[in-house]
């Protein structure tokens, strides 16, 4: 496990290193950022922002809800380790699969703990920033990696549904948070959103 792996909000600063990213998935054959690239290109300041808009539920398609995205970084790596969605809560499509939190990791970072590390750090943020107690995490069934990383976080098995999208059978894993420490007020500060 990478013990400095954090989680970061997207921001122009990373963009070098996630066009790397980007580039990392290109050259592994996977195209899940490719409808995007010209707009990483030309304006990723848009698209930064369109990340900040869609966390606060501007401007989403319907049916969706707003989702807080966050970039894994780890000083020294030249690119985004993964990236880590947050579903501020759940619809009926997303109660059978998405569920709270997707998450992804460049395809030359895997097998090294990473997706698991993200993942932890994932559910540390469901719980401070949103206060969820309890999260749902899909995965596709025969994706064995993911899988793993879900139970190695304490993920328990609920059941396996067939995918309205893909046809693929999804496996349904339910994770309880630990509450959160009781945290004393500085003197003088400000109450904060919890959901920006």
């Amino acid at each position: 496990m990478e013990p400095s792996l954090k989680l970061v909000e997207p921001a122009f600063g990373h963009r070098k290193a996630f066009l790397a990213t980007v580039a990392d998935y290109q050259a592994a054959g996977e195209d899940r950022y490719q409808p995007l690239l010209e707009i990483f290109r030309t304006d990723f300041r848009g698209y930064v922002h369109h990340l900040r808009l869609m966390a606060r539920g501007v401007g989403l398609k319907p049916g969706w809800v707003p989702y807080t995205v966050f970039w894994s970084v780890k000083p020294g790596l030249p690119l985004v380790v993964g990236e880590l969605h947050i579903r501020h809560w759940l619809v009926p499509a997303l109660e059978k699969e998405g569920g709270h939190i997707g998450y992804t990791i460049a395809p030359s970072l895997r097998g090294k703990g990473f997706g698991t590390l993200q993942l932890a750090l994932g559910l540390q943020k469901a719980r401070a920033l949103f206060d969820l107690d309890r999260v749902l995490v899909t995965c596709d069934s025969d994706n064995v990696a993911s899988a793993r990383v879900i139970q190695k976080n304490g993920g328990v098995f609920e059941n396996e549904v067939v995918s309205d999208y893909s046809g693929k059978r999804v496996s349904r894993y339910w994770m309880e948070l630990a509450p959160q420490e009781p945290r004393t007020r500085v003197r003088g500060e400000r109450d904060e959103h919890k959901v920006r």
